[in-house]
């Protein structure tokens, strides 16, 4: 994944819709393919014909293993030729496995929505319930008015679970089982992606026969295979070769914030080894809880339950207290994370200042400050060890999803701040989409690859995830201001919204994808 065509080259790369192209039956690919091997190119060097595939994936990431776990699994698409590339090696995710009492720091936040789709498709079977936890109500507060606002479900309400917290790895892994449970599809890992190149450069023929890729992705991998694609998916990350291929601009900004996580042991909670079998009735779980949430001007805390008394931390702060952070020792460290959520922004600007001794200075500073203790999250204890990570954070949307032979999904198309747990299933909505409408171009025979039969799934994500994406970004800047009338307004607007029912429920249905869509 390191040498692709530089933008210069990508003048052949045209995504105005090209001639349809003959349709070559794997049948008699197989047949010639001995032929094609020994043909030579109009250059008259030899080159191997590459392997014919409807579908090539590259990335096997949550949105990668979903998109060929949604293929597999349906019986309309069950029959596409697809492959799945990884520059990983998945074998140490396929036994990937932790200690009960420990948790990656590496979490997402799946909706009920997004949960329901992994069970449609067969795969939620294969993630471990045991390590998932589920939770009903959020605490989110101004960290300057202390203005708050309680996303509850109100008496006799059906929808219950505002989103589940499941390890990444947990995720994948899973997936990966249910593939393997399925077969019938091709991986290649640990294989980089060197270049991807169109199919004018590859027409292969000799005298009685001939195979025309014409304006086809061909993928080359470091192994030296050769892929060609009818469609090209990007899942592939932020940094995607498969959008840089397609010419696709992805525009956006940084925020000049980076986003530090930790697994976090609280107290008053235990941790019971004896029977972690009991999973509330969502599939998830042992006991549903309390997530929180606190917008500081540096940026948004936040503390999300794992089963027993763990909790995920992600705090979004500047680099240089990102770095202050990950210095500190694992004491002084769990005392910001308890002052994060008990002290004001004025006393947290001071203890970024420290190089050490934050514990003493905590202690002391709480003693003098007046908190509400049923609105904030148990007391850190603990921190695990190598899990105090960071990663800057920044919101970037593609132009389009799609291109001649090409679909982006997940990071390769958007991302997103995580102030709302929203990336990881934005990129599920986005595989639940492209699936539907491979789905319908099989079904009245269409070419799956062309720009016309994928022009649902651009019209349908790209709306969908430029107004998430708007939404999560305003209310950023909103809270990273300490501009008095602002936080004056936004404080209003808590207590409004905190008071009226019906938008708080509203609210909470868009958050958990039970609503109707916007």
């Amino acid at each position: 994944m390191r040498t692709i065509r530089p933008a210069s080259s990508l003048a052949s790369v045209s995504l105005r819709p090209r001639p349809r192209t003959t349709f070559i039956c794997h049948a008699c690919i197989r047949s010639l393919g001995k032929r094609y091997a020994s043909t030579s190119a109009p250059t008259g060097s030899a080159i191997e014909a590459p392997e014919i595939y409807d579908v090539v994936c590259v990335g096997g990431g949550p949105a990668g293993l979903s998109l060929l776990s949604a293929l597999r699994s349906s019986k309309v698409t069950s029959g596409l030729k697809v492959a799945l590339v990884e520059g990983q090696d998945l074998s140490r995710t396929r036994t990937w496995q932790l200690p009960r009492d420990q948790f990656s720091n590496r979490v997402s936040s799946l909706t009920p929505a997004s949960v329901g789709f992994l069970k449609d498709i067969g795969a939620w079977k294969h993630i471990d319930t045991a390590r998932v936890q589920a939770y009903d109500e959020m605490q989110v507060w101004d960290g300057i008015t202390g203005s708050n606002i309680s996303f509850d479900w109100p008496t006799g309400s059906t929808s219950k679970t505002i989103a589940y917290m499941c390890e990444n790895l947990n995720l994948t892994r899973g997936l990966l089982a249910h593939l393997d449970e399925l077969g019938g599809f091709t991986l290649l890992d640990n294989s980089r992606v060197e270049k991807i190149e169109t199919g004018e450069e590859y027409s292969f023929s000799s005298a009685d026969n001939s195979l025309n890729l014409t304006g086809w992705p061909i993928v080359q991998l470091s192994s030296g295979k050769q892929l060609a694609a009818r469609l090209l998916v990007g899942a592939d990350g932020a940094n995607s070769p498969v959008r840089t291929f397609a010419g696709i601009e992805s525009r956006g900004w940084d925020y000049e914030r980076h986003g530090v996580v930790a697994t976090i042991s609280l107290e008053g909670l235990e941790l019971d080894l004896s029977d972690f079998s009991n999973t509330v009735p969502g599939g998830a779980g042992k006991a549903t809880r309390t997530a929180y949430q606190r917008f500081l001007p540096t940026g948004p805390v936040a503390l999300l339950p794992m089963p027993g008394p763990f909790a995920t931390l992600v705090w979004s702060t500047l680099p240089s207290h990102a770095a202050l952070l990950k210095s500190l020792s694992p004491t002084d460290f769990v005392a910001m994370v308890n002052a994060a959520f008990r002290l004001s922004h004025v006393d947290l600007a001071y203890l970024h200042t420290l190089s050490s001794g934050q514990l003493e200075e905590v202690s002391w500073r709480e003693k003098h400050t007046a908190f509400d203790v049923a609105k904030i999250p148990a007391r850190a204890t603990g921190v695990q060890d190598g899990t105090v990570q960071s990663f800057p954070l920044r919101m970037r949307n593609a132009d389009t999803y799609t291109g001649e032979r090409v679909a982006l999904v997940g990071d390769a198309a958007h991302t997103t701040h995580p102030l709302a747990g929203q990336g990881l299933n934005q990129g599920q909505l986005d595989i639940q989409s492209l699936a539907r409408t491979i789905t319908y171009a099989v079904e009245h025979g269409q070419d799956i690859g062309a720009q016309l039969s994928l022009e649902s799934y651009n019209a349908e994500r790209y709306a969908a995830n430029n107004l998430m994406l708007g939404v999560v970004d305003k209310i950023h800047k909103l809270y990273a201001t300490s501009f008095a009338p602002v936080v004056a307004l936004r404080s209003l607007g808590l207590g409004a919204v905190n008071q009226l029912g019906p938008l708080k429920r509203f609210f909470m249905e868009q958050a958990a994808g039970t609503g109707k869509r916007l």
